[in-house]
């Protein structure tokens, strides 16, 4: 690390401490209504009490995650092998299960940050549940202005929250907290397939208005290549995202999915991709 372990526990203790009347005001209107967005889409009280039209209308998606497996080991493999002995930062953290993961694989410290104050609440309360609660932090933090030191994370995963955020402001913000040799983990939704296009726009509630017009493509990768190495790029789940639905087809949707995510053109049909960021000063 470029910086003590001392500055960035002291840090992360500042953030913590900050009032929540400063906190809200210190976001613009874009970001409150993010904020507003994931405290309710991430309140585990609240989706208890939901009947099951209302649920669907919200959360219907969650179904097809159970098609991700093959996207899911990559990432849990990228943690296991980056994670250990390292600080890793789970940038936008939701619920805060990649922190965790990091802190099981042996992280030095495994820190989340999310504007969302239900999900740091969440997180703690999981990473507790797992017995690693006392090598992780959460804290409620502005993702394009953390206030993290300057190259203080070895290791970053930004996990389907990219198009969240304004990227001209995330990637130099990631950019400054990355220390030398320093690598990220980009996995996101792809902004390419006609039919996955037509599926947002007829499930509007289930995403904020920032996020529906800002579905990651390949020019955000290339605007990541201003600020960033560019490592290893992947696609994932063209036929799988059927299993969703039908979970027996899955093991055969996925053999051949592993096939034609590797043809160039018709990778862009994915739903999921993944990236990898280096530091440009040493890719490591």
């Amino acid at each position: 690390m470029s910086i003590s372990f001392d500055v960035l526990t002291q840090s992360l203790d500042r953030l913590d401490t900050i009032p929540d009347e400063e906190w809200l005001e210190s976001l613009d209107d874009r970001k409150r209504r993010e904020l507003e967005f994931h405290d309710r889409d991430r309140d585990r009280q609240l989706i208890k009490t939901l009947d099951s039209d209302t649920y669907e209308r919200f959360y219907g998606n969650k179904k097809y995650y159970q098609a991700t497996e093959l996207s899911k080991a990559y990432v849990d493999a990228w943690i296991g092998q980056h994670a250990p002995g390292k600080v890793f930062l789970d940038y936008a953290c939701g619920n805060g299960a990649n922190a965790i993961k990091a802190a099981q694989a042996g992280s030095r410290l495994a820190i989340g940050i999310d504007i969302s104050a239900i999900s740091i609440r969440n997180a703690r309360q999981d990473a507790e549940a797992a017995g690693v609660g006392d090598r992780c932090r959460f804290v409620q933090a502005d993702a394009e202005n953390t206030k993290l030191p300057d190259a203080s994370m070895d290791v970053v995963i930004c996990s389907g929250m990219l198009h969240h955020l304004d990227l001209n402001c995330a990637f130099p913000e990631l950019a400054r907290v990355l220390a030398p040799g320093g690598r990220i983990l980009a996995v996101e939704a792809l902004d390419y397939n006609p039919l996955i296009k037509l599926y947002r726009s007829l499930t509007p509630e289930m995403r904020t208005e920032w996020e529906k017009a800002h579905i990651l493509s390949l020019k955000d990768v290339r605007l990541a290549k201003t600020f960033f190495s560019l490592g290893e790029v992947r696609y994932w789940h063209i036929l799988s995202i059927v299993g969703g639905k039908f979970p027996v087809l899955l093991p055969m949707l996925n053999a051949i999915d592993r096939i034609i995510t590797r043809i160039p053109g018709i990778q862009l049909l994915a739903w999921i991709f993944t990236f990898e960021l280096k530091n440009k000063d040493k890719s490591g």
